[in-house]
């Protein structure tokens, strides 16, 4: 139900996302995804803005670092959405995507009431 006031839709309970396993909700005629996240939750539109792909289907994991050497180095495990059709990575918590962060998946703000998530729709 939308709160007229702050603009706020409940999305699930927190009990309904895991790490690594997104809850995939619809909030009217949005489909978004809930992620659990290291410092609490986020919210991500379910649509990759590459090719509309449901972004939120796709593995929550990590990428590689760039370093000075030759080598590989995994970083920000559980930090990153990678779209399953064409496999570009996506911050979860800003929607910025690793390659161009002039792309950008659609974020929305997440608050938490008690066992209760919800996210903070634009007017």
């Amino acid at each position: 139900m939308m709160s007229g006031a702050t603009n706020r839709a409940f999305a699930c309970r927190i009990e309904d996302v895991g790490p690594s396993s997104p809850k995939i909700v619809k909030v009217g005629q949005l489909s978004i995804g809930i992620f659990e996240i290291e410092d609490g939750y986020a919210a991500m539109l379910n649509v990759c803005p590459h090719r509309a792909g449901q972004l939120c289907e796709g593995p929550v994991c990590g990428t590689a670092k760039s370093t000075d050497r030759m080598e590989f180095v995994y970083d920000r495990a559980g930090q990153i959405i990678r779209c399953a059709w064409h496999g570009w990575e996506f911050d979860i918590k800003s929607g910025t995507c690793l390659v161009d962060e002039k792309l950008r998946a659609r974020a929305f703000p997440v608050h938490v009431e008690e066992d209760e998530i919800y996210i903070e729709l634009a007017r």
